[in-house]
């Protein structure tokens, strides 16, 4: 079992040390644990706003992650990180990940237009929104992300639905658009257990997503998408369950951006 999905107290709004996130991983009997913590923001601003580490701050980030990597061998971890995609921030982005030499890379779309929508200081504006036109807007950015060819992995990729709000109108020629999309540019999803701590109280994605994304083979990850180390893990047994149900064999792990696939084992006990 993997978890891809880690961040660490550098971007603001986690806690714990990086050193506790790998001991909770190696309790849960976790073989490969990535930190994947957020990506400077374009001008550097999401350290001050509580959202992603600073641009000194990732050259530390790196080197804790390699000198973890030595202090425990009977685990495998991964240098990974996430990235925010905005049209306007992928000169950016590509610039600052050719600097180093990241296992993978999760995409996430947190903004439309200016609007943080998963943010909950930001979550009184759904109720002047069009959550239709919400979705579709958010959909078509997924698409865009995935075709700058910079992510490995599109992270929680329903996270439009965080705090309950749902669409009028039905969203399944957006999920095949993109899922055509994701094939296309081969990219991985994830299927994410932080949701289940959210209003929302469901995985991203949904039980429907993720058999519109098996249907197109489109391969998968597990993250917990902890912010603190007892998150590591968690709800495991119910990812495996969703990917059982929604017909999945294989999940996929990443080496220096390289993409390898492993049969699932939905036999093995998770215990976290």
């Amino acid at each position: 079992m993997i978890d891809y999905h880690i961040h660490t107290s550098r971007c603001g709004h986690a806690d714990g040390k990086m050193i506790d996130y790998v001991k909770k991983a190696i309790e849960c009997g976790i073989d490969e644990i990535g930190f994947n913590d957020h990506l400077p923001l374009n001008g550097d601003s999401g350290k001050v706003l509580g959202l992603a580490m600073g641009l000194e701050e990732l050259p530390g980030y790196v080197k804790e992650v390699k000198q973890l990597r030595k202090l425990f061998p009977q685990i495998r971890i991964k240098l990974g990180v996430e990235a925010d995609y905005t049209p306007e921030s992928v000169s950016y982005t590509r610039e600052l990940l050719n600097k180093y030499n990241f296992d993978y890379v999760v995409g996430s779309v947190h903004y439309i237009g200016e609007w943080a929508f998963d943010h909950p200081g930001e979550r009184e504006k759904w109720d002047s929104k069009d959550v239709d036109l919400v979705y579709k807007d958010y959909f078509e950015l997924l698409r865009k992300s995935a075709r700058t060819s910079l992510f490995d992995i599109i992270g929680h990729c329903d996270l439009v639905k965080k705090f309950g709000d749902r669409p009028n109108n039905e969203i399944s020629q957006d999920l095949e658009d993109t899922a055509k999309v994701f094939k296309e540019c081969g990219v991985a999803i994830e299927i994410n257990t932080s949701g289940l701590r959210k209003p929302v109280s469901e995985i991203y994605p949904s039980c429907d997503i993720l058999n519109v994304y098996q249907k197109y083979d489109i391969p998968i990850v597990f993250g917990s998408d902890a912010h603190t180390p007892d998150d590591v893990g968690r709800d495991f047994d119910k990812a495996m369950l969703l990917a059982e149900q929604a017909g999945y064999k294989e999940f996929v792990t990443f080496d220096n951006r390289k993409k390898q696939c492993h049969r699932l084992d939905f036999s093995k006990p998770i215990c976290c």
